[in-house]
């Protein structure tokens, strides 16, 4: 048996809400045994003594034994998004179906917003499928069906990176960035690529494409237009995450001034008409300057700059609001606030569960809080469960 047994069955027990004593009377087991393999002063057991563990705990046995169990987390995700995966690569339908219209498409497209809009990523699973083929097919047949495809790129390329499928975000996105109409329309589909490269822990390429794009956009603030604003102003704050993470704390702060002063010209929040999902303006920069405190290790300022950000003012975009709140959260977590963080982990859920259910970021903050408790709440383990903590 693997010697992470004892650390995978106090964590089940956990989440199960048992004593140790409680499990050792359900399984029919001893108490001692059950301490010995939670403190690790016993390594190995016998197969049927884990079944009957895994039994009292109502768990497969094998959650107990040497599987990879983030592996197994990150499977569920994966099939979730395997006809996504295919409408990309596969060959458009054939003439038996009625061809689409441009009408169809686009009316189809604009009434999907909304699931982006609201994290409802299992329906877009559904749909997306079908649309893209569409999309695929209309493409060929109308001057005006590229541009149709190139926005669904768009929006299939943030849903899949947001949801970790990184392979197929990059291959949506650079198809978007291959038929952009323009400058800006490639600019939006920059921004999502760099925070694909984020992901993916590439820093330096994120940083690079970044400040080239960057470069390329920058507008004259005094003339400059609230969608110029807006797109030089994402990519800075694209070279700032890049660059703290790269410990290059001078770049990420004249990103981040440079990124202020575009925020200030604009004056409010600005959500692009090429970039729905995504806004800019002084609440976007204060809730990234609290990413980049997280980033250096700075709960304390991460819990200061929170006070600052305007919360009445924020517009619904989960990718800025819930990852400021995961930062709060994790603050909380690191100056021993445990159930401040789990507050804010339960205001996430109620707000957009499925989002947080994709959130990597959001398993290790509850990971580490539940590492620190000898017992679970009820919430606690409600909590565990939405976010697929590993048991």
């Amino acid at each position: 048996m693997s010697a992470n047994i004892g650390e995978r069955l106090r964590d089940v027990r956990k989440r199960r809400g048992m004593s140790q004593r409680e499990l050792a009377i359900q399984s029919g087991l001893s108490l001692s045994l059950i301490r010995k393999l939670e403190q690790g002063e016993r390594s190995d057991t016998r197969l049927e003594t884990a079944r009957r563990l895994a039994s009292a705990l109502r768990v497969p046995t094998t959650t107990l034994m040497a599987e990879s169990r983030e592996e197994t987390a990150k499977q569920v995700v994966v099939d979730q998004w395997e006809p996504v995966r295919r409408a990309l690569v596969g060959s458009p339908p054939s003439g038996e179906l009625e061809e689409p219209t441009l009408q169809g498409v686009t009316t189809a497209l604009r009434d999907v917003m909304p699931l982006f809009r609201g994290d409802r990523f299992a329906e877009l699973g559904a749909i997306l499928p079908p649309l893209l083929r569409d999309a695929e097919v209309l493409a060929g047949l109308h001057p005006d069906g590229r541009a149709v495809r190139v926005k669904l790129m768009q929006l299939t390329g943030w849903l899949l990176t947001q949801t970790r499928q990184f392979d197929a975000a990059e291959m949506a996105l650079e198809r978007a960035l291959d038929e952009s109409a323009d400058r800006l329309q490639g600019a939006s589909t920059v921004n999502t690529q760099c925070w694909l490269l984020l992901r993916r822990g590439r820093l330096a390429e994120a940083r690079e494409l970044a400040t080239e794009w960057a470069d390329e956009t920058e507008p004259r603030l005094s003339k400059a237009t609230p969608e110029e604003l807006s797109a030089w102003g994402g990519l800075l704050l694209r070279v700032s995450a890049a660059s703290v993470r790269d410990n290059r704390p001078g770049e990420a702060e004249h990103a981040m001034r440079l990124a202020k002063a575009a925020a200030v010209a604009m004056g409010r929040e600005y959500a692009p008409r090429e970039d729905s999902l995504r806004t800019f303006g002084p609440v976007t920069v204060a809730l990234k300057r609290a990413e980049n405190a997280m980033i250096i290790d700075r709960p304390d300022k991460v819990l200061q700059l929170a006070t600052e950000v305007p919360a009445d003012k924020l517009r619904p975009t989960s990718n800025n609001r819930h990852r400021h709140l995961l930062d709060v959260s994790d603050a909380y977590a690191r100056t021993r606030r445990y159930a401040e963080a789990i507050e804010v982990l339960q205001g996430i859920r109620n707000s957009s569960p499925q989002w947080l259910s994709n959130q990597s970021y959001a398993r290790d903050i509850l990971g580490r809080v539940v590492s620190k408790r000898r017992t679970l709440t009820p919430e606690m383990r409600t909590l565990a469960d939405a976010v697929n903590l590993p048991m």
